[in-house]
């Protein structure tokens, strides 16, 4: 009798939270109402509603009862942590997709089949339901509203076109707001966009973060292009960006956003705003606002994203991994206390507040700097410090070097950036296995000095990996204490290997993904 009590409570709650996040959720712009108007106090209520999505998982979804049964569950009120994180291995693979479904169905009408990109190595299924979907598109419009505001929005659409989550939905959530085009990644096809349609327009190209380099490259020396008045700004997802890639394609794109999101859970959980992005050149140029911000161990440089906890409530455990539970019965397959394998750490905006505050009294203007970046667009919602994922790094020297180290190093203040078209890290084959870093030149490029310039851009191969050495090392002596202390200890920890491929050569060959992938398995990149 008990138990018949407690879920019919819990399903009468259900419906009320129902009908009002119904009413939060109507329109982008009373998303952008709660973004500016966030308090600390919410993200209780959301703890509150995370708990309520697993618990109605409990009743209702197969796999879910057979994991926690398998885990020696037993109920609890409002305690969220009672609840055994899911992953990928553990929950996804262990179960079948429909049994991962509340009551165990499949909804057949409107739903869509998403795919991951196979990065980890196994490309995966993602079904996705039409009420699910619909308040992505609402969450993804209304973060560009307030990021990218403008009366006469072009959305270039240039993800993957294929069955992978974030082209797609991209594409559909933009058509609320802006007129769009679905290019996919193609060069010459944007470039033909943007001279049919002239300047007339604030243009936003959503891509990975690579590709962006690339349309960069490609536009930079067009004279139609520099000297037309154009106004671009670029929106990417997908990996990691540096503040090195940014500053790189400043010159075309006046304005760089990335989104953080993930296949397995949702696109659009967190966005950077001109805070974040001022907050993060801070930590990359004070080292005692980092520590301050992040602690006094902490090197490296994180991305920084604003996310919505009563959207997606995140937690991380004892060792920094994130946990991710969607606050929505709308999502086909809950995903709950979900651990996507990302390092993060999570502080709510007035926490970040305090601390600037702190740091303020030795620092004169800084809180100044700081209210002219939160103004622009003067949103309080929480903020998620992101490492990445811990399983994309290569161990040297006692350090973890992650891809974004690596892209530091390459771009910035590279003088032969423009020639590369991306790179992955390895290990050499003996019996001192080091790193080495694989550089792929771009398709016009010829890795050979010797060629005939008339085939392409002739580049020295000892002068592009003397300078990306460098600029790799140089970045982990800063980003790394581990690192930064081998080198006074041993001279041999700069011997880092830096090999030069010609397009499609080496570990690229064979490899045709738009979203890259960084680390070396079986001598190719995968």
């Amino acid at each position: 009798m008990t138990s018949f009590i407690r879920q019919w409570t819990l399903r009468l709650i259900s419906i009320a939270l129902t009908a009002l996040y119904g009413a939060y959720r109507a329109h982008p712009a009373v998303w952008r109402l709660m973004a500016r108007n966030y308090r600390p106090w919410m993200s209780r209520f959301a703890r509150l509603h995370a708990w309520m999505t697993c618990q109605f998982a409990a009743l209702d979804v197969p796999a879910y009862q057979r994991h926690l049964a398998a885990r020696g569950w037993r109920f609890r009120w409002f305690r969220l942590d009672s609840y055994p994180a899911t992953d990928k291995e553990g929950y996804v693979r262990a179960y079948p997709e429909h049994e991962r479904c509340w009551k165990g169905e499949v909804e057949i009408a409107g739903s869509v089949v998403d795919e991951s990109s196979g990065s980890s190595g196994t490309p995966y299924n993602w079904v996705r339901s039409k009420r699910e979907l619909d308040t992505v598109h609402r969450n993804v419009a209304g973060y560009t509203t307030l990021v990218f505001p403008s009366r006469r929005l072009f959305v270039v659409n240039a993800y993957s076109m294929g069955a992978w989550a974030t082209g797609t939905n991209t594409g559909i959530a933009m058509a609320r707001i802006a007129t769009v085009k679905n290019t996919g990644p193609d060069l010459e096809k944007i470039v033909d966009t943007l001279r049919h349609f002239g300047p007339r327009y604030d243009y936003l190209v959503t891509a990975y973060p690579p590709f962006l380099k690339h349309l960069r490259d490609r536009l930079a020396g067009e004279q139609w292009f520099t000297e037309g008045g154009y106004r671009l700004a670029g929106m990417v997802g997908g990996e990691g960006m540096t503040e090195a890639l940014r500053d790189y394609v400043g010159d075309v794109f006046g304005k760089v956003r990335s989104g953080y999101g993930a296949s397995d859970l949702t696109i659009g959980m967190g966005g950077e705003t001109t805070f974040t992005v001022w907050l993060r050149r801070l930590m990359r140029d004070d080292p005692e606002a980092r520590a301050a911000l992040l602690g006094e161990d902490e090197r490296r440089l994180p991305m920084v994203f604003q996310y919505n906890p009563l959207e997606t409530y995140l937690e991380t455990t004892a060792r920094g991994e994130l946990l991710c539970t969607i606050n929505s019965t709308a999502v086909m397959a809950p995903k709950l206390r979900y651990n996507i394998g990302d390092e993060a750490a999570l502080l709510d905006f007035p926490q970040v507040w305090e601390i600037l505050t702190d740091l303020a009294a030795t620092r004169p203007g800084l809180l100044v700097a700081a209210e002219r970046a939160a103004l622009r667009e003067r949103m309080r919602l929480p903020l998620l410090f992101l490492y990445g994922r811990a399983d994309s790094t290569v161990s040297y020297m006692g350090a973890n070097i992650y891809p974004q180290d690596v892209e530091y190093g390459l771009y910035a203040g590279n003088p032969h950036a423009e020639h590369i078209e991306g790179f992955c890290l390895g290990l050499q084959d003996g019996l001192d296995a080091r790193p080495v870093v694989h550089v792929q030149l771009r398709a016009n490029a010829d890795a050979d000095a010797a060629a005939d310039p008339a085939a392409g851009t002739v580049v020295d191969r000892d002068a592009l990996a003397a300078v990306c050495r460098a600029g790799v090392l140089r970045h982990l002596a800063t980003a790394s204490r581990d690192f930064a202390q081998s080198l006074t200890e041993d001279d041999s920890a700069g011997e880092l290997a830096v090999e030069i491929h010609a397009y499609g050569t080496g570990p690229f060959a064979g490899h045709h993904k738009i979203k890259n992938t960084y680390l070396v398995r079986h001598g190719k990149a995968a």
